[in-house]
C-alpha cells in the first residue's frame, strides 16, 4: 500500500508540474508578441522546460520502476547546455537566422532518433490489429518523417544561410519531392497495415524511411532561393514542433505534447502569414518551388544618381515625414545604434520618423524587429508595410538601408520576375528616395531593381554604418 501511495503521489506531482510548464509555456509564448515582454516570456518558458526536465527525472516512473541512467542524462544535459550557451553568447546578430536553423534542425533530429529507438520495443500485436495500426505506431512513423526532413531541411537552410550551399534548379524538382513525398507516405500505409508479430520485422523498413525522408529535406530545401528563406525557416519550425508533439503522443507526455503542439501551431500560422506576404501557395513551400528562375535579364531604363552626404543630411533634416525601410545590409554593417541615433537627431528637429519593416525583409521572420529592438527602437516606430505603405505619398523622404527585394518594383510591374505578386514597401511612392547600397550589387533574389533608375532615387554608396556614422556628423553640424 505505500508503494502504490507513493507512485501515485509521484504520478500527481509530475502531472501538476506539467500542467505548470506548460502554462508557463502558453504565457511565455503570449509575451512574445511584444519586444517589452519578450525577455520575460523566454525566461518563463525556459522556467517551465526546466521545471518539467527536472519532475521528469524525479517522479518519473515506468512499471514501477524510476527512471534510470540518470548520471548519462545530466551528463548530456550538461554538455548541451555548456555548448547551447557559447554558441548563443558567440554569435553575431547577423548570424542569427543560421543559429535559428541549426537549432531547429537539432530539435528535429532529437524527435527523429527517438522513432528510431522506439519502433523496435512496441510489443508483438501492437503493430497491427484488424488491418490497422494503432496511435503509437502512427505518431512514430510521423514523428519520424517530420522530424528529419525538419533536421536535413535546417541543415541545408543554415548551409544556404551561411554562403556554404549554393541555390539547386531544376524544373522538375516539384515532381521528384512530390514522388518522393508519396514513397513516404506508402511506406507509412504499408507498415502500419503488414500484419506481423514483431517489430523487429518491419525495422528496416523504419531505417529505409529514414534515408529517404533525409533525401526529401536536403531536396525540398536546395531549389530555394530569393527572398524567400524567411518562410522556410519558418515552415521547418512547424515541422519540429509537430514532431515533437508525436514524441509527446508516444509517451504520453503532456508538457511534450503542449509544447510541440504550441510551436507547430504558430509556426504554421506564421508561415501561412508569411506565404500572404510573399504571395505564395503553402504547397509551394512544400514541394519545394520556392522562388529563383524567372527573368535573367531586363532593360534598363533611366539612370543611377548619387547624392551626396551633405545634401542627404539637409534634405532629411528640412523635412516633415522620414520613414527608413531597413534590410540585411543594415544586420550585415551592425549599424543599427548608428540608425537609431540618426532617427533621433531628426526627432529632435521636429522630423517625424517611422520604420517601415517588411515581414520578410531579413533572413528569417521578425529579424529586422529583433535587430531594432536591440538598438532599443521604440516599437511604436515599427509599422508594418500594408500599413504605411498608403501613407507613402506623403513622405518626404524615405530611406532605404541593406534593403532590395522589399522595395523592388518589379513585383509588380514585371510578370517574368521571380517575386511577381510579392506586395512589397511601395518607396518609389514617396517625394524623395534615398538608397544606401555598397554599390549596384543585386538582392538575394538576384534581380535587378529599378528602383534604384526612379528619376526620384538618389544613391548614397558606401558601407550602412561609415555611411550613418558620417550623416550623424552632418546632421549635428547643421
Amino acid at each position: 500500500m505505500d508503494q502504490l501511495h507513493q507512485l501515485h503521489t509521484g504520478i500527481s506531482i509530475l502531472e501538476m508540474t506539467y500542467i505548470i510548464a506548460s502554462v508557463l509555456f502558453i504565457f511565455g509564448l503570449k509575451m512574445l508578441s511584444h519586444p517589452l515582454t519578450a525577455r520575460r516570456g523566454n525566461a518563463l518558458a525556459a522556467i517551465g522546460m526546466a521545471m518539467a526536465v527536472i519532475a521528469t527525472i524525479l517522479f518519473h516512473q515506468k512499471e514501477g520502476k524510476p527512471i534510470g541512467n540518470i548520471g548519462l542524462i545530466l551528463t548530456a544535459i550538461g554538455i548541451g547546455s555548456i555548448i547551447g550557451w557559447v554558441i548563443a553568447k558567440r554569435v553575431k546578430m547577423t548570424a542569427m537566422p543560421q543559429l535559428v536553423s541549426f537549432f531547429n534542425g537539432m530539435g528535429g533530429a532529437a524527435a527523429a532518433l527517438i522513432s528510431m529507438m522506439e519502433f523496435p520495443h512496441i510489443s508483438p500485436g501492437l503493430i497491427a490489429k484488424s488491418g490497422m495500426a494503432n496511435g503509437q505506431v502512427l505518431a512514430i512513423l510521423l514523428g519520424l518523417m517530420i522530424g528529419t526532413v525538419s533536421w536535413a531541411g535546417s541543415m541545408i537552410a543554415f548551409g544556404k544561410l551561411d554562403g556554404r550551399i549554393g541555390d539547386m534548379r531544376i524544373k522538375a524538382m516539384k515532381y521528384v519531392n512530390l514522388t518522393i513525398l508519396t514513397i513516404l507516405i506508402g511506406f507509412i500505409i504499408y507498415i502500419m497495415t503488414r500484419h506481423v508479430q514483431a517489430s523487429s520485422e518491419l525495422t528496416p523498413f523504419v531505417y529505409i524511411m529514414f534515408l529517404i525522408s533525409v533525401i526529401y529535406g536536403v531536396l525540398f530545401v536546395m531549389p530555394i532561393g530569393g527572398a524567400d528563406m524567411p518562410v522556410v525557416i519558418s515552415l521547418l519550425n512547424s515541422f519540429t514542433g509537430v514532431a515533437a508533439a508525436m514524441g509527446g503522443f508516444l509517451y504520453n507526455n503532456q508538457v511534450m505534447l503542449t509544447g510541440g503542439i504550441l510551436v507547430g501551431s504558430a509556426g504554421t500560422i506564421l508561415t501561412i502569414l508569411m506565404c500572404r506576404a510573399m504571395n505564395r501557395s503553402l504547397l509551394n513551400v512544400i514541394v519545394g518551388v520556392f522562388g529563383g528562375g524567372g527573368q535573367t535579364h531586363v532593360d534598363v531604363t533611366g539612370s543611377v544618381k548619387e547624392i551626396s552626404i551633405s545634401d542627404a543630411a539637409v534634405l532629411l533634416s528640412y523635412s516633415k515625414k522620414v520613414v527608413i525601410v531597413p534590410g540585411y545590409g543594415l544586420a550585415v554593417a551592425q549599424a543599427q545604434h548608428i540608425c537609431h541615433e540618426l532617427d533621433k537627431l531628426l526627432e529632435e528637429k521636429g522630423v517625424e520618423v517611422k520604420y517601415a519593416i517588411h515581414p520578410v525583409a531579413g533572413r528569417m521572420p521578425g529579424h529586422m524587429n529583433v535587430l531594432l529592438a536591440e538598438a532599443d527602437v521604440p516599437y511604436e516606430q515599427l509599422i508594418e508595410s500594408d500599413e504605411i505603405n498608403p501613407d507613402l505619398p506623403n513622405t518626404d523622404v524615405l530611406v532605404v538601408i541593406g534593403a532590395n527585394d522589399v522595395v523592388n518594383p518589379a513585383a509588380e510591374d514585371d510578370p517574368s520576375s521571380p517575386i511577381y505578386g510579392m506586395p512589397i514597401i511601395k518607396a518609389r511612392d514617396a517625394k524623395n528616395i534615398i538608397v544606401m547600397k555598397r554599390g549596384m550589387g543585386k538582392g538575394y533574389a538576384a534581380i535587378e531593381n529599378m528602383l534604384f533608375y526612379n528619376d526620384k532615387t538618389r544613391m548614397l554608396f558606401g558601407d550602412a554604418k561609415s555611411t550613418l556614422q558620417n550623416l550623424v556628423n552632418e546632421v549635428k553640424s547643421l
